[in-house]
């Protein structure tokens, strides 16, 4: 079957908190009569980027279209999880235009994409491109390499250590795999923060690759989707830290849930995560909360000691208040007891 007859996917990538489901929900939102489909992978046992999604469903992407996949990384599941996912949507009627794959923060793009090679999803889908969301204010800070004096220890120590931390092997897996790079919160960055951000990019991409600054996920489709690049066709041209290993795993981050009950205010809770952020070395913080009085539910977004919420929908009768927020750290920096003792001290059990 020719490219031409095949469907189309956008793998969209990027490290933890980029707005890759920012970006996505605006492709929803803008669809125009273009049937979507969308996978969205987490990293952690409760979902929270497929319900923003849900909540988001348009006509051309109804929320039977959204399929979530959380608790494994889709580039370690893709037997159990990818492969009767997509073929799932591929049995929709009608058929998606496009179908966009969110993968989670810390997972390598190309065992992604060599899962597109399986007989029974090659001949029916092609990988129209591979777009790389990058923090511009993290990248710039060098945050994907959270401790660095650690690890310049360690080479001092042993003349043999010579590798990367894992936080910048994913960054650079993800840069090394897209045909597009969107440099998210330019805002944030600042003039002299995108171009360093840049700079960076530039200097771990094996080849040169169009780099866009996006705010709130606002960039027209049209450059982004339709690229036509058959990536899984070229998969050479896109090198990988893990190239010629036969398995991967992530054993070097962990994730915990955590039960949070309602909140004095919002400001109380993010000033609770922030607090956790800076003392535990947190990267990504996530879920939601009930606030005292509110009728609303209570959305939080926080990488590192950036935190952002919103009231995003209103609790449905009947529906259980209970909020919960999911914490990613790398594995040496999880320490569940002072997680909880932070995001719930003692005055707020009952």
């Amino acid at each position: 079957m020719s490219d031409l007859a095949k469907i189309p996917a956008t793998v969209v990538t990027g490290f933890l908190g980029a707005g890759k489901t920012t970006l996505i929900r605006h492709l929803i939102e803008s669809s125009k009569g273009h049937r979507l489909a969308v996978i969205v992978n987490e990293f952690g046992d409760v979902g929270v980027d497929g319900d923003i999604l849900k909540n988001c469903a348009v006509p051309d992407c109804p929320a039977e279209n959204i399929v979530e996949l959380a608790n494994g990384c889709i580039c370690c599941r893709v037997a159990d999880d990818f492969i009767p996912a997509i073929t799932a949507l591929l049995e929709l009627d009608p058929v998606p235009d496009h179908i966009l794959i969110e993968s989670s923060g810390l997972a390598l793009p190309k065992p992604l994409l060599k899962a597109f090679d399986w007989p029974a999803i090659r001949s029916r889908v092609t990988v129209d491109g591979v777009i790389a969301l990058a923090d511009a204010e993290a990248v710039a800070a060098g945050r994907f390499a959270p401790d660095i004096d650690r690890v310049d220890a360690q080479r001092l120590a042993d003349e043999s250590v010579d590798h990367e931390t894992p936080l910048s092997e994913v960054f650079e897996d993800q840069i090394a795999c897209a045909d597009i790079v969107l440099l998210t919160k330019p805002d944030l960055a600042g003039p002299d923060g995108v171009a360093q951000a840049r700079a960076i990019v530039e200097r771990e991409a094996p080849r040169a690759v169009p780099m866009i600054e996006v705010s709130e996920g606002t960039v027209d489709a049209q450059v982004i989707l339709g690229i036509g690049a058959a990536a899984e066709d070229d998969l050479a041209a896109r090198p990988s830290h893990h190239d010629g290993v036969p398995e991967h795993d992530h054993d070097d981050f962990d994730t915990i849930v955590v039960d949070v009950p309602e909140a004095e205010s919002a400001d109380d809770l993010a000033a609770r995560i922030e607090t956790l952020a800076r003392l535990q070395n947190i990267l990504r913080v996530k879920g939601y909360a009930s606030v005292r009085g509110k009728p609303m539910r209570l959305l939080v977004q926080g990488v590192g000691t950036r935190i952002r919420h919103q009231f995003d929908r209103a609790w449905e009768p009947g529906e259980d208040r209970q909020g919960r927020l999911v914490v990613i750290a790398e594995h040496e920096d999880i320490d569940s007891e002072a997680i909880r003792s932070i995001l719930v001290p003692e005055e707020l059990v009952q």
